[in-house]
């Protein structure tokens, strides 16, 4: 009988123990991983999201830029890391695309979307069709038919294969019937590099990774795969109302790996509010090119579901691709 109540009052002082340990989380610096290169979207949105996220966690969030194979390489780390709360990612919706291109190539995926648990939605905006100032290219139908006219001879930058500004440009292939060909980078930084060193014809990006250029006179919006006027770029037409049928979100997430304890969840939860809701952070998101469009964990999960099939289905739609 005192062997046993001993046992019990050890399990429940380390029950305590743990306990305290998660309500002092963090006590160090977390890891922020960002699967692409610098200077693309979610380099845009993450320096300013961790820079308050530190400042309402009380530690600091360093960014880690881990680069390759679309963004695979990073998210797969980040899935695979120790489920302490001190690695998180910020990731794109290619999220959900880069595991079924993993299935239609037949190899083992880097790490499959039940390995996450979401955060929070930061951003979510349309990609914007963009070709340089030089192009002789004023408006989609100019520079789709160009494309019909010359199968494979225009060609457009990504940030990889099935990657988020791969997958739009190949929607809207198949809905206008046409064939360009594709260029894939390491990233959507690179990706923007070779649009303004004329290395490729266009590209489909979110507007933080291009309103710069685009204010500078370098490049031109052509339309955007949205169903609602953009905030940055409100004389940019939909290709919806162009008369193409292609919808596609570029959105931004934070999430963390399944293990990590609930209450540590809680706490980046209710940071990662904060955060959305401070006016001087959204300022200078939005001064970016994408407003916060922030959903907490639960409404982003029901997001996520939904965005989820509907990109595995495009992935299907594109097929193969070597």
């Amino acid at each position: 009988m005192q062997i046993t109540l001993l046992k019990m009052l050890a399990a429940g002082a380390t029950l305590l123990a743990s306990s305290m340990a998660w309500a002092q989380y963090p006590t160090r610096p977390i890891t922020m991983i960002v699967p692409f290169p610098p200077g693309g979207v979610t380099d845009t949105v993450a320096r300013p999201i961790a820079d308050a996220l530190g400042k309402a966690l009380g530690q600091q969030v360093v960014v880690e830029n881990k680069a390759g194979a679309g963004g695979a390489i990073g998210t797969g780390e980040a899935a695979h890391a120790k489920p302490d709360g001190y690695t998180i990612l910020l990731m794109l919706s290619s999220i959900s695309i880069l595991p079924e291109a993993d299935k239609i190539l037949g190899r083992k995926a880097a790490y499959n979307t039940t390995d996450f648990k979401p955060i929070a939605r930061i951003t979510a905006d349309p990609t914007v069709l963009v070709v340089s100032a030089k192009s002789q290219w004023q408006t989609v139908d100019q520079f789709v038919e160009a494309a019909r006219k010359a199968p494979g001879k225009v060609d457009y930058g990504s940030s990889g294969i099935y990657g988020s500004m791969h997958v739009p440009m190949a929607m809207l292939e198949k809905n206008a019937n046409i064939k360009m060909t594709h260029v894939p980078y390491t990233g959507a930084g690179p990706a923007v590099a070779a649009l303004l060193g004329g290395q490729v014809d266009a590209i489909s990006t979110g507007p933080s990774s291009i309103l710069q250029h685009i204010k500078a006179g370098t490049v031109r919006p052509l339309a955007h795969w949205g169903d609602k006027p953009l905030k940055a770029l409100p004389d940019t037409p939909s290709l919806a109302d162009e008369g193409y049928d292609v919808k596609f979100v570029q959105w931004s997430g934070i999430f963390v790996p399944k293990d990590v304890p609930a209450d540590v969840i809680e706490r980046l939860r209710a940071a990662a509010k904060t955060v959305a809701n401070d006016p001087a952070v959204q300022a200078k998101i939005l001064a970016a090119g994408s407003p916060i469009d922030y959903l907490d964990a639960e409404e982003f999960q029901a997001y996520w579901d939904i965005d989820d099939a509907l990109l595995r289905k495009a992935v299907q739609d594109i097929g193969k691709v070597e």
